[in-house]
């Protein structure tokens, strides 16, 4: 049986463990958020995606 997470809730994870660890501060986290969303809804989404999505093959066929 193969479990799967979408990427959103792995970087969500990753983030509050980066807090939690005071390794990332509010501040930034706000800022690498903001980031990501307005990067979502640029022409550049469907690149990013589609990179995500190839790196995710490539690891799933190593």
């Amino acid at each position: 049986m193969a479990v799967t997470i979408s990427l959103a809730a792995l970087f969500g994870i990753v983030l509050a463990l980066l807090l939690r660890a005071r390794t990332l501060g509010y501040g930034s986290a706000f800022i690498a958020m903001m980031f990501g969303f307005y990067l979502a809804s640029t022409g550049v989404a469907t690149t990013v995606n589609e990179l995500t999505n190839a790196a995710v093959e490539a690891l799933r066929n190593l």
